[in-house]
């Protein structure tokens, strides 16, 4: 009888736990997802006010700026010849012990906080999805992490990374996504197509010789076989 008590007791205590961590899990998933929403809200709320110029019609036509809606967890926001993708992640993680941020009194208080839902955002070139150009690369340039409290810290490239750290202090609003989105456009546009290393376009198959130039498998990318500064002290 005894036994059965303690045994009884034990599971209290196991399904107290599950119950607590399924819930606070959920908690993340939805302050994630409404995150999101904003942030696909004032993409969509930056393409109204590009197209509130005038000459919008002929603006359009020749550097468009758009927001196309994939899924309910991803959304494009195209401009010029790039385009960002937001990808929302379905699962909830921890924050690794070893990040910067777990050092801060705002976790130590409560490590509830360091479980975060992940918003991704990756640059592709406009023609890659324009010409089916199945090889051609993207790059992630931001995931932006958030929290029950829909508070968030970047681990990105440039300004992305660099002044969007400070996780007990930012928080999920209109004007800081407006902020996020605007920092992503300006390093994108910044990130300039360079011309691939010969070595690595001196051989083609006649597979993809036979193929259109639109469709060969020739890898584009921004940075394609280039190794940079900058880019050595900010990768994730």
């Amino acid at each position: 009888m005894g036994d059965m008590k303690a045994a009884k007791a034990k599971h209290e205590d196991l399904f107290k736990e599950l119950i607590e961590k399924s819930v606070m899990k959920q908690e993340v998933y939805t302050a994630t997802l409404e995150s999101f929403k904003v942030f696909n809200d004032v993409a969509n709320q930056i393409v109204n006010e590009y197209n509130s110029l005038s000459g919008k019609d002929e603006l359009q036509a020749i550097i468009p700026l758009e927001v196309e809606q994939r899924s309910d967890f991803e959304f494009s926001l195209k401009f010029g010849g790039d385009i960002l993708i937001f990808m929302m992640h379905s699962n909830v993680f921890e924050i690794p012990r070893d990040h910067n941020v777990m050092r801060s009194n705002y976790i130590k208080d409560d490590p509830s906080r360091s479980y975060c839902g992940i918003i991704h955002v990756y640059n592709f070139l406009s023609d890659s999805f324009k010409y089916n150009r199945v090889n051609d690369l993207g790059y992630l340039i931001g995931r932006i992490f958030v929290n029950r409290e829909k508070h968030y810290f970047i681990d990105g490239k440039s300004e992305l990374g660099f002044h969007y750290n400070n996780f007990r202090r930012h928080k999920i609003e209109t004007k800081n996504v407006n902020q996020i989105i605007e920092s992503a456009i300006r390093y994108t546009l910044q990130f300039d197509l360079l011309i691939p290393p010969y070595e690595q376009v001196t051989l083609l198959t006649v597979d993809e010789m036979k193929n259109t130039i639109n469709t060969m498998a020739l890898k584009t990318g921004k940075r394609l076989g280039f190794k940079f500064f900058s880019d050595q002290n900010m990768e994730d």
